[in-house]
């Protein structure tokens, strides 16, 4: 039933009309058509663009190819996944760029967070230090977010589903 899309020239079309409705239903518009996506986690998947240094030009961009200009924060799930909001709202980092992003998260005195104090946070124990993502000019505190309360805390239907009277995709 649900298959990767993997033409490049669809991906750029969708990304092109992806939009949320005034009910947080995320969406492509295809013509007359609504084309309702169901959301695994957060409407966008978040890159990394640009280098990982503190500091740098790194940035986030959102997997429609739009740059976010501000991190406004971030946060853990219980699954280790990192969550982000930019002005485009909330999404999830890349899997594969988690790496570099990590390379941008600070203690509480703009040190890098070491290897045991990530693994603490990431598990989410309690005696887990503070810890920052600092990308560009931005620094955030990193929060946990139980993956069962995003879709609540950011205002997103992740099972969106046509209203009465509306065609079905």
């Amino acid at each position: 039933m649900f298959e990767r899309i993997s033409n490049p020239a669809v991906i750029e079309f969708i990304g092109r009309n992806y939009q949320a409705d005034e009910r947080g239903r995320w969406f492509f518009q295809n013509g007359p058509q609504r084309v309702f996506v169901t959301l695994e986690a957060a409407p966008l998947v978040y890159r990394l663009r640009g280098g990982a240094a503190a500091g740098g030009s790194a940035a986030f961009e959102a997997h429609t190819g739009a740059g976010a200009r501000e991190l406004r924060g971030a946060w853990l799930d219980e699954s280790g996944r990192l969550l982000v909001e930019t002005e485009l709202g909330p999404g999830v980092v890349l899997d594969r760029d988690l790496q570099a992003v990590e390379r941008c998260i600070e203690d509480d005195t703009g040190a890098p967070l070491s290897e045991a104090a990530f693994d603490a946070l990431a598990a989410g124990a309690p005696e887990a230090p503070g810890a920052f993502l600092a990308l560009g000019a931005a620094r955030v505190p990193i929060g946990r977010l139980a993956s069962a309360e995003l879709a609540r805390r950011f205002g997103f239907d992740a099972d969106p589903r046509p209203a009465p009277g509306e065609p079905e995709c």
